[in-house]
């Protein structure tokens, strides 16, 4: 039987394609025209978020538990509510996070995750796939320092496949697929690292 792999979500992001599972847990692969990104010279956080920062509410994690995040982002928002990330998808991305290529932001209080994100990173992308708050501004704070992790890091793309309320209150936009293909295969030509030693002093201490 047929099972997602870390080297199909890798194929599928390079050709601009990603996998979503129906209610009863059927893969479909997307490729959204047009196709929504985060301009990473353009992002503020908004005036509401920056006392949340000064007061450094949070501590910030990287890849602490890559697992639980993509598990708290699975669970339906609300009753009526259903979840595109399957388990399948779920093993699918953390054999890709222990691979190095998928990575999760996470914000936590008193030791507890109540917050986070996460996604791919190949080439100078980041492929946004989805958040998760339990505390208020706890994913609007992981969002806030994933930019700063991409633009650190020398990002060029921010890819947040489909524009909605969410991804737009970040700054999101709409472009062609043909405009973003051509971005997506000069911008995977190019080398980023997401997470590495040197980072973590950005993010120590957080909460104090």
């Amino acid at each position: 039987m047929y099972r997602l792999s870390s080297d199909d979500l890798i194929y599928g992001y390079i050709n601009g394609i990603f996998p979503m599972a129906d209610t009863d847990n059927t893969l479909y692969w997307y490729s959204p025209d047009p196709r929504a990104i985060i301009p990473l010279d353009t992002y503020q956080p908004a005036k509401s978020l920056r006392p949340v920062l000064n007061k450094r509410l949070f501590e910030i994690r990287i890849n602490a538990d890559f697992e639980q995040v993509m598990r708290k982002c699975a669970l339906p928002r609300s009753e009526n509510d259903g979840t595109w990330i399957s388990e399948e998808i779920v093993e699918a991305y953390v054999d890709l996070h222990r691979m190095g290529m998928a990575h999760s932001v996470e914000t936590y209080i008193d030791n507890q995750l109540v917050g986070g994100l996460y996604g791919v990173a190949l080439g100078a992308v980041f492929f946004g796939e989805s958040m998760f708050y339990t505390v208020p501004n706890a994913s609007k704070v992981a969002f806030h320092y994933l930019i700063e992790i991409l633009r650190k890091q020398q990002f060029e793309l921010l890819d947040t496949q489909f524009i909605n309320d969410n991804v737009r209150r970040f700054g999101a936009i709409e472009i062609p697929r043909p405009e973003y293909m051509k971005l997506l295969k000069q911008t995977l030509q190019k080398k980023a690292t997401f997470a590495e030693p040197v980072l973590a002093h950005l993010f120590k201490n957080q909460a104090d």
